[in-house]
């Protein structure tokens, strides 16, 4: 087990197999396993969660619950394919407390993030996306160096210092929470327009980087 790479990573399975042997930070102690990114080599978007949860901890993938149906329906109403984009998290071992046999989730605090961000920009460097998408404000924390309001930036692309366009949006996970049926459909709407937005702000079309299309 180690807290940095063991030499130059090329590839993303490179990439997954450093973040397997993850200890910068106490998170992998009690997770099944580190989840890493998943999508083409060359997608034209990156979309960074959370952190994985219950059900991606346990299957190593991103984004296969609950969570990662509303995802794809998202996806698909934006216009965008779920196959041809890299998803990703900010942190890569499941963060939780156990409530009977129930595992919780916790929310990640600054140095968890931190200490995981190193895992994130090699993932930028390997997919070199031309525009990321922030789902929520962790994602948002890595991504830009310090915590934004969601509300405040939200939808509104602005360039990175590596050029790559970022679109900051919340979490799918917060429309789950949602009791009132109308008020659900209306974030719904909402969240499709952050990730249509994300479209609009690609600076060159989906579909010339690996196999992204629109």
């Amino acid at each position: 087990m180690a807290t940095e790479p063991a030499g130059p990573i090329k590839s993303l399975q490179q990439l997954a197999a450093a973040e397997a042997g993850c200890t910068r930070c106490p998170l992998y102690r009690d997770a099944t396993q580190a989840v890493p990114g998943e999508g083409p080599r060359r997608a034209a978007f990156m979309l960074v969660g959370e952190q994985p949860g219950d059900k991606e901890d346990i299957a190593g993938k991103p984004f296969v619950g609950p969570v990662g149906r509303v995802l794809d329906q998202a996806l698909h109403d934006a216009g965008i394919a779920r196959e041809d984009t890299f998803v990703t998290n900010a942190v890569k071992h499941f963060k939780h407390e156990m409530r009977g046999k129930r595992r919780l989730h916790k929310r990640p605090d600054n140095y968890e993030i931190e200490r995981c961000k190193i895992w994130l920009d090699l993932e930028r460097s390997l997919v070199k996306p031309a525009t990321i998408v922030a789902l929520g404000v962790t994602a948002a924390r890595s991504l830009i160096g310090r915590t934004v309001t969601i509300s405040k930036v939200r939808g509104q692309p602005f360039v990175m210092e590596d050029g790559t366009r970022l679109i900051v949006t919340v979490h799918p996970s917060a429309l789950l929470r949602i009791e009132d049926e109308d008020e659900r459909h209306a974030a719904y709407r909402s969240f499709v327009a952050d990730l249509k937005a994300a479209v609009s702000a690609n600076p060159q079309p989906t579909g010339t980087r690996g196999r992204a299309s629109v």
